[in-house]
């Protein structure tokens, strides 16, 4: 049975844009796998295990290539329950607005605890291998201008280049992005429309999954 993880990283609810276009991927992905299972981890509503002096600490004994034990140990299982639900899904929704040319801080913090040393990535004599391997991904953004390649402001687009890299790192090669854009630079009008050509994109995406 499929199972896809959507990880949402807007406050907004109903009105998130980015939402309005998850929504229609998952719409379709339901259509072409009718028996799947969509687990939903809303970072805003959710609490992310906090990365404490005792946390960071057993990163450094795992960087080590020692494993952990006693109270470092117990200070984990947060973070490893929260590795474990990654790790179990199939594929993967992310649904994140552009933040100052980035990410809202909940899915950093998020990606913070989750992409640690021997779970989902561990170092060999031939440089880092990601462990989340065989899996797919979709990204979903909204952005407020337009940070399309060959753009004035595709420089300042820090977002796409940090989350393709990070999911590179864990094994996670088969990434698709979904930018709806630009939402307020243009007007409502506009804004609409892009949500709108958006939507299909996802549509057509989740049917090509």
């Amino acid at each position: 049975m499929e199972k896809i993880l959507h990880i949402i990283s807007t406050p907004r609810g109903d009105e998130s844009r980015t939402l309005k276009v998850s929504g229609y991927f998952l719409k379709e992905f339901k259509k072409k796998y009718p028996d799947c299972v969509v687990d939903t981890l809303d970072l805003f509503k959710e609490t992310i295990p906090p990365l404490t002096l005792k946390t960071v600490s057993g990163k450094y004994v795992l960087l080590s290539g020692k494993d952990l034990s006693g109270e470092l140990k117990e200070s984990w299982r947060d973070i490893e329950r929260a590795i474990t639900r990654f790790l179990s899904a199939d594929s993967y929704l992310i649904s994140a607005p552009m933040w100052n040319f980035s990410i809202p801080y909940v899915l950093k913090q998020y990606i913070d605890v989750i992409v640690q040393p021997k779970y989902l990535f561990r170092y060999t004599d031939k440089g880092p291998e990601g462990l989340a391997k065989n899996k797919k991904m979709v990204i979903v953004t909204s952005r407020g201008g337009d940070y399309g390649a060959g753009g004035p402001s595709h420089p300042y687009d820090y977002q796409e280049p940090y989350l393709r890299a990070i999911f590179n790192l864990v094994g996670i090669a088969d990434i698709v992005f979904i930018n709806a854009q630009p939402m307020d630079a243009l007007g409502q009008d506009v804004a609409e429309g892009k949500i709108r050509e958006a939507q299909k994109i996802a549509a057509e995406t989740a049917q090509k999954f």
